[in-house]
């Protein structure tokens, strides 16, 4: 455990298609843009003196460096991998390379959805999941990653 007076440092990763919160299926995913999202994620990593970095992308080998690049730079990661979840090993070895805790996030209760997404390559390799609580997922796993500092 740090010092408390240090803040602990994560990384919030978006995969692909989180740039259209707001806009895609609003009853999935509500009708909050990402950016309004960030803030939200941001202040409260923030009250929980938590330093937050925000990534999106819509490209699996830009998540793959981000999570690479985070390795010295970050505490513990939260990835909501979106649709890569259930079929991206190269997210999935990455995540498992950098050794560094890791929460797994989705917005949608994906064992609620279609079969394919009901499976997830990435989340043996991190510390939980949350899933279907919207927005307030991400919340959660900030609030569990915090507890893991």
């Amino acid at each position: 455990m740090k010092n408390k007076l240090v803040k602990n440092k994560i990384i919030v990763i978006h995969g692909p298609n989180m740039n259209l919160f707001g806009s895609r299926d609003v009853a999935v995913y509500g009708k909050e843009s990402l950016l309004s999202i960030n803030r939200q994620i941001t202040s409260f990593a923030n009250s929980l003196n938590l330093d937050c970095r925000i990534f999106q992308s819509n490209h699996e080998g830009e998540i793959v460096d981000a999570i690479q690049q985070s390795k010295d730079e970050v505490d513990g990661l939260i990835i909501n991998a979106g649709a890569y979840s259930h079929y991206s090993i190269a997210i999935r070895d990455a995540i498992e390379a950098v050794r560094l805790p890791c929460v797994e996030v989705h917005c949608s209760n994906i064992f609620k959805r279609e079969s394919f997404r009901k499976n997830s390559v990435i989340s043996d390799v991190c510390v939980g999941s949350i899933v279907g609580f919207g927005k307030d997922s991400y919340f959660l796993a900030i609030r569990a990653i915090e507890r893991i500092f």
